[in-house]
């Protein structure tokens, strides 16, 4: 596993040490990325059968699989990663990458894993993040799994798995009339007044909020790593990603970038060109591109059922846009009715439960396949970043569907089994 050898602003290109806990860029506020001895890792980082080295060593055949391009520490893991890669029965091209195999189901556990993981290895005792859900779910899982307190904030309309997960993994839940900005604002003034109150450091709360951090990206990375030795150490054509934060985006092509530099992948091979998919009701990134913009503006009354699609001004925006525009591909948006639609067709003909952000690409990838921007051979990698069951109170609910009849009040013990 390689040491780290600085962090890295992406808008200034200023270097930090990495022997303390960053946030962000002091002179710029940009975004910090892990940054390696290159050199070294040339020498030292094996592609070949990183499955068979993570059994010799007893490792996770998952996301850990990748250690030798991560950073040199003690994992938190609960077994994220190296989720499957199902090949649609209609489009011969279409690969569909379920993130939703992940602990607590979504694709945030890639991020949260290695977030925590360097949190404990720093001593951090207390972690807040502002979610629109899924992130907050992970972070309370994990931050379990590393004894160290969760302090959740996220709106009181997200999907009630969320809430639940907060709860049950015994995070502090904090519920917001407002969306995940409004959630940043109260994080960010709660962290403020700990400062000013001289609250210890041991007790003082660190924002591990997307793109505040740097190791968020790190562990989202590894998608990348994934999806090309799955594919056979080649790149695809495209890859569709639905994007709220867009860290997954980010750290995809942070990966793209590594391999190649490390000869995992032969320097000047032609990168995927990268959708960036979002709702129609909370579209900033999508708006901006069709607008020639380097960034977003606040979106304005943001509503979809896509729940981690509805963040109204992404920390990240111009580095995707930037992402976006440099590999050819486009910033799309589609209505909730065509997630909707879209949920309901690709799991009746692919057996494939959607979440609505994951919906929202395949949907993106139906209507280009319809204008001839796409045809059903061209190789594409479709995220799908939750389990369509985490979402099954919001999916009911824009289907009108209730529950047949009525359960009763208490549930007999016994029956078939026992005698009653």
């Amino acid at each position: 596993m390689p040491q780290i050898a600085f962090l890295e602003c992406s808008r200034c290109h200023h270097h930090l040490p990495a022997d303390t806990p960053q946030t962000l860029c002091p002179l710029c506020a940009g975004s910090l990325y892990v940054r390696y001895d290159m050199d070294a890792l040339r020498r030292s980082a094996q592609r070949e059968d990183p499955a068979a080295r993570a059994v010799a060593s007893s490792t996770s055949l998952g996301m850990w699989r990748y250690a030798s391009v991560l950073p040199d520490v003690t994992p938190v893991t609960l077994g994220e990663g190296w989720t499957p890669m199902l090949q649609s029965k209609r489009y011969p091209g279409l690969f569909i990458k379920e993130e939703g195999a992940n602990p607590t189901g979504t694709f945030k556990a890639r991020g949260l894993s290695l977030a925590v993981t360097m949190a404990k290895h720093y001593g951090l005792k207390h972690l807040a993040v502002p979610s629109a859900g899924n992130a907050a779910g992970a972070l309370a899982a994990y931050a379990a799994a590393a004894d160290i307190a969760a302090h959740i904030y996220m709106p009181q309309d997200v999907p009630f798995a969320n809430y639940l997960e907060g709860v049950v993994y015994g995070a502090d839940v904090h519920m917001v009339d407002g969306l995940i900005s409004d959630c940043a604002r109260l994080v960010g003034e709660q962290i403020k007044s700990q400062r000013e109150a001289n609250t210890p450091a041991e007790e003082t709360w660190f924002d591990i909020s997307t793109l505040k951090e740097p190791f968020r990206v790190e562990g989202k990375k590894t998608m990348g790593y994934e999806l090309v030795e799955q594919l056979q150490w080649t790149y695809p054509d495209a890859v569709f990603y639905p994007t709220g934060g867009g860290v997954g985006l980010i750290g995809m092509w942070k990966a793209f970038e590594e391999m190649e530099a490390i000869g995992w992948i032969a320097p000047g091979s032609k990168r995927p060109k990268m959708y960036a998919l979002q709702a129609s009701g909370c579209a900033p990134v999508a708006r901006a591109f069709d607008e020639g913009k380097p960034a977003s503006e606040f979106f304005q009354n943001a509503a979809t059922f896509a729940a981690g699609l509805r963040v109204p001004k992404p920390y990240g925006d111009s580095i995707i846009l930037d992402i976006v525009r440099a590999s050819g591909g486009k910033a799309l948006a589609v209505d909730d009715e065509t997630i909707l639609a879209s949920i309901l067709d690709y799991a009746k003909n692919e057996g494939i439960f959607l979440s609505p952000e994951g919906a929202a690409a395949t949907a993106a990838y139906d209507q280009l396949l319809a204008t001839g921007e796409l045809t059903p051979t061209d190789r594409v990698v479709l995220f799908n970043t939750g389990a369509g069951l985490k979402y099954t109170d919001m999916t009911a609910e824009a289907m009108h569907l209730r529950r047949p009849g009525s359960l009763p009040k208490s549930l007999p013990v016994g029956g078939i089994i026992t005698p009653q």
